[in-house]
């Protein structure tokens, strides 16, 4: 409002005009909160992609993944690092692709081959290497030979054991040497319906694990059954019976001497995987087979 002028005096009176500046109300309007905000989202990106990757990957991939961001050399086609597209994560003529199963990995292509040196023609580090796996080979199939001899001498020289030749067979396969231990109609290695070894299977499976024990190849286990149901499947069934018959198998092989660390994968199958196709109920589709595997980097997983 205006003020009235002085007594006496035509002259107008002085308006004064005040000008406030406000200077961000102490950074409320400002722009530092949305730089914070943008930190917190990524962090949180970053913390979900962490889980999603220790949810979707196998130990094996995980360790690729941590070996790649330490101060180490890693072997990336070992651990079957590579990308998850068709062409495995790179262009159609890049030879970079890593892995044993690029086209198959979840991941895409984190790493890159170390630049090979010392010969004439690049890449020749990897041929020796593959020279390297078909000697590993010849050597496991070699070992595999002295085995398969061993306890079939061994079963032959004893009394108790020596009836149980028949029930024993090995069979050369594209991942290692397999021992089937096969009932009939006269002998069950396990009482039926039960995960309880019989005292012969029991020795059988020891003098195995005695000719085993030294060698460095890692194992698998593979329960079988016949398709005879059970009463009341929901108490027990086929499943049930194979797997914990494969188990039964890895304690008394590591009764035997076997380490721990050599077991790769312990399974049961039921019936799915029957002997005789034409009669999945033949008894001696009930079997266990011991599989020594091939060791790592003879032909790769």
């Amino acid at each position: 409002m205006a003020a009235r002028a002085p007594h006496g005096t035509n002259q107008p009176p002085k308006i004064i005009v005040k000008k406030i500046y406000i200077e961000g109300h102490g950074g409320h309007h400002g722009g530092a909160w949305k730089v914070a905000y943008a930190d917190f989202v990524t962090a949180m990106m970053a913390f979900f992609l962490l889980l999603w990757i220790l949810g979707a990957t196998t130990e094996k991939q995980r360790k690729g993944i941590a070996d790649y961001f330490a101060p180490t050399l890693i072997d990336t086609r070992t651990l079957g690092i590579g990308g998850a597209g068709p062409s495995g994560g790179d262009s159609l003529l890049s030879q970079s692709k890593l892995g044993p199963h690029t086209s198959k990995s979840p991941f895409q292509t984190i790493a890159a081959p170390v630049a090979n040196s010392g010969g004439t023609e690049t890449g020749n580090r990897a041929a020796d290497k593959g020279k390297g796996r078909e000697a590993m080979a010849a050597e496991d199939r070699k070992n595999f030979e002295a085995m398969r001899r061993h306890v079939l001498e061994q079963i032959s020289g004893s009394a108790t054991l020596s009836k149980l030749a028949n029930h024993v067979h090995f069979v050369q396969t594209r991942d290692g040497m397999r021992i089937d231990l096969i009932d009939d109609a006269d002998y069950s290695m396990f009482p039926l319906g039960t995960t309880a070894l019989d005292a012969k299977a029991g020795s059988l499976i020891s003098l195995i694990a005695g000719s085993i024990q030294g060698m460095a190849n890692p194992i698998m286990i593979r329960g079988h059954t016949d398709s005879v149901p059970y009463g009341d499947p929901r108490a027990m069934n086929n499943w049930m019976l194979s797997s914990g018959r494969a188990e039964a198998t890895r304690r008394q092989l590591a009764l035997g001497g076997i380490p721990e660390t050599r077991f790769e994968r312990i399974e049961g199958v039921a019936d799915r995987e029957p002997m005789i196709e034409k009669d999945p109920a033949d008894p001696r589709n009930r079997r266990v087979a011991i599989t020594l595997l091939y060791r790592p980097g003879a032909f790769g997983q």
